[in-house]
C-alpha cells in the first residue's frame, strides 16, 4: 500500500535502485572533482573506481537480478521498439512493467557509455602530473589516445543523460507517469503491474557479495600494476 492507499506492487529491487542513484553521484562527483583542477585527481580516481564498480555489477544482475532487472526482460527487437513508439503516438496511455522497449536500449546505451569511460580512466592521463593506476601497463602515446577518447565519452554520455532527463520529463508532463517515483520506492501502481509481475524480494545479499568481489578484483588489479611514470615536455 502506498502513502495515499493505493495498492502497489514492487517492480524495482533495492540493487537496481541503489545503483541508479549511486551512479548519479558518482558521475556528478567525476565531473565536479575534474572541473576543480589536478589537486582533485584523487577524489576524481575514487569517483572512477565506483563507476566502474557500479556499471560491472549492474552488468551482471542484469543475468543474475530479479526478474524487472535481467536484460531480457526489457531488451527488445528494433521492430518492437518501432511498434512501442508508434503505439505512444497514438494512445499516451502505454505502460510498461520495467524498462519500456525505448528506455530498455537507453540503459544499455548509458551503462556501455559509463564502462567505456570508467576504463579509458584506468590508463588516461591529464598532461600534468596525474595518471590513471593502470597507467603503467600501456605506452605513452596509448595513453594520450585513451585521454582523448575519455574526453570524448564523457560528452557523448553527457547527451545521453540529457535525452534520458528529456525523456523523464516528457512521459510525466505529456503522459501523466511518474518514472521518478518508482525508482526511489522500487513500486508501481496494482493498476500497471499485475501480481504475477511483481518480484517477491531483492537479493540484496547477493548482490553485495557481487560488488565486494568486484572491488577485491579491482584492487587486486590496481595493486600489481606497474609504477607510472609520466613523461613531461
Amino acid at each position: 500500500m502506498s502513502a495515499g492507499g493505493a495498492v502497489t506492487r514492487l517492480v524495482w529491487d533495492w540493487p537496481v535502485r541503489l545503483t541508479h542513484w549511486l551512479l548519479v553521484v558518482s558521475c556528478s562527483g567525476s565531473y565536479i572533482t575534474h572541473r576543480l583542477g589536478p589537486d582533485q585527481f584523487r577524489y576524481h580516481r575514487w569517483c572512477g573506481y565506483a563507476t566502474l564498480l557500479l556499471v560491472s555489477v549492474r552488468l551482471v544482475w542484469g543475468f543474475a537480478g530479479t526478474r524487472h532487472a535481467r536484460f531480457a526482460s526489457f531488451l527488445r527487437s528494433p521492430r518492437a521498439v518501432g511498434r512501442y513508439l508508434v503505439g505512444l503516438r497514438r494512445d499516451r496511455q502505454v505502460h510498461s512493467v520495467g524498462h519500456n522497449p525505448a528506455g530498455g536500449w537507453m540503459v544499455l546505451v548509458l551503462l556501455a557509455l559509463l564502462l567505456a569511460q570508467a576504463l579509458t580512466g584506468l590508463f588516461a592521463n591529464d598532461e600534468i602530473m596525474n595518471t590513471g593506476p593502470l597507467y603503467g601497463y600501456v605506452s605513452d602515446h596509448t595513453s594520450d589516445r585513451l585521454s582523448g577518447w575519455h574526453h570524448i565519452l564523457f560528452d557523448s554520455l553527457l547527451v545521453a543523460i540529457a535525452l534520458h532527463v528529456i525523456a523523464i520529463g516528457a512521459y510525466r508532463l505529456v503522459m501523466k507517469t511518474n518514472l521518478v517515483a518508482p525508482m526511489l520506492t522500487g513500486r508501481k501502481s496494482a493498476d500497471e503491474v499485475g501480481p504475477a509481475d511483481e518480484i517477491p524480494g531483492s537479493r540484496i545479499m547477493l548482490w553485495l557479495a557481487l560488488l565486494a568481489a568486484a572491488g577485491a578484483l579491482l584492487a587486486w588489479t590496481i595493486e600489481r600494476a606497474p609504477e607510472a611514470s609520466l613523461y613531461v615536455f
